[in-house]
């Protein structure tokens, strides 16, 4: 789950690590007055949405005026942000950040994740902070440092006064330094985060350490831990139909194809898709409806499957592990009838009673299409999805 700029921020203060004075509003007199409460004559006027490139989107804005503070939050306010990492529809704008400006004499990066591979923690450092670090990583890998943190031992000094060394830091920041990274250390283990990054993390003009940035992404199987935090959830900033699958218990992410996909299982649900691309076709999504399949949750998978007007062609590849190929047939007939589809339906089973439910689905008036294996279910959807019909 993502959090606000604003949201990481207020965690961030919880571990003193140092922010911008800041108050999120969301209209344009609500900006003004949060301005004139700050004080100053600069304020930063930053757009609040789940993606990265807000700046060279025009979603931030360094302003002298006070009219300013509020024209520009009017004009962004309810408008929908594209950046590199948004797709062309981009995300709604809902909120705004208005800060106090940073004298800025220094940008640099600080990220902290777990690497699966050494399965630790890592602190991801460069002083090129303010660029997308994915540019540094791939033209000037040296320009990065890794430092891993033992899960026993945890975070150490020496490895804050490495880092501070590789940065270049000197007098009090250099001092500062250890205070944020076990600050962000505490807090990503203490509220089970996959990624904490600062961009920039900023040296003003007195020698001082301050988040500029704040981006936090939080693991959402650890969530039930976390009632607080799983309360900042903004459903706005996600694809509604995705909203609605994690209501449902169902794992579904939209693409851009016309061949529908509706598998239980993780695996399968990406072999299936692999099978698709192979025989021609585009995966409209990635949809796993969990092992222990019911009629209702095969209905709920039906209407998201069609609430996507690209869809041409549907294919259910189900594997009746824990659950009975027969009863899984029934479910499907019966959520067909209930949404009324009239796409065609290409259905592999396999597993426990495998026969007799292809036998229920071959019985039955709709439209329906068994397949033998699961090469001829991706041959028949594709097919199916290309000329209509089979």
């Amino acid at each position: 789950m993502n959090l606000h700029e604003f949201q990481a921020k207020q965690l961030f203060n919880r571990y003193d690590i140092p922010t911008p004075q800041g108050q999120v509003v969301t209209s344009g007199s609500q900006a003004r007055q949060a301005a004139e409460q700050l004080g100053g004559e600069r304020w930063v006027v930053k757009a609040q949405v789940h993606a990265g490139g807000r700046g060279k989107a025009g979603g931030v804005k360094v302003v002298d005026a006070l009219d300013e503070v509020e024209n520009v939050s009017y004009d962004l306010l309810g408008k929908r942000l594209v950046t590199h990492q948004t797709t062309a529809e981009g995300l709604p704008i809902n909120q705004i950040l208005v800060e106090q400006p940073t004298d800025i004499q220094r940008e640099l990066y600080l990220a902290v994740l777990v690497d699966r591979v050494s399965q630790q923690v890592v602190f991801m450092v460069s002083a090129k902070g303010g660029m997308d670090i994915e540019a540094v990583a791939a033209d000037t890998p040296d320009e990065i440092l890794n430092v891993y943190v033992d899960p026993v031992v945890g975070l150490k000094s020496y490895q804050c006064r490495r880092v501070g060394f590789f940065l270049g830091l000197t007098g009090s920041a250099f001092k500062q330094l250890e205070s944020v990274m076990q600050g962000l250390y505490r807090l990503f283990t203490e509220n089970d985060a996959s990624l904490v990054e600062i961009n920039p993390l900023v040296v003003t003009g007195d020698n001082n350490l301050i988040a500029v940035d704040a981006k936090l992404n939080l693991d959402d199987n650890a969530l039930f831990r976390h009632a607080e935090l799983a309360a900042m959830f903004d459903p706005a900033q996600e694809d509604e139909a995705e909203v609605i699958a994690q209501q449902h218990g169902l794992n579904y992410i939209s693409l851009d194809g016309e061949v529908a996909c509706m598998v239980n299982g993780a695996g399968l649900a990406m072999a299936t898709m692999d099978l698709i691309k192979s025989q021609g076709g585009q995966p409209a999504n990635f949809l796993d409806v969990g092992g222990g399949t019911t009629p209702d949750r095969v209905a709920e998978a039906f209407k998201l499957i069609l609430s996507d007007k690209k869809v041409k062609s549907i294919l259910v590849n189900i594997f009746g592990g824990i659950v009975r190929c027969d009863l899984i047939a029934e479910g499907i007939i019966q959520a067909a009838k209930d949404v009324d589809l009239s796409l065609p339906i290409i259905v592999r089973l396999e597993g426990t009673n495998a026969e007799q439910g292809r036998q229920l689905l071959a019985a039955s008036s709709m439209n329906f299409h068994v397949a033998q294996d699961l090469t001829d279910a991706a041959k028949k959807a594709v097919l199916a999805a290309q000329e209509g019909s089979l």
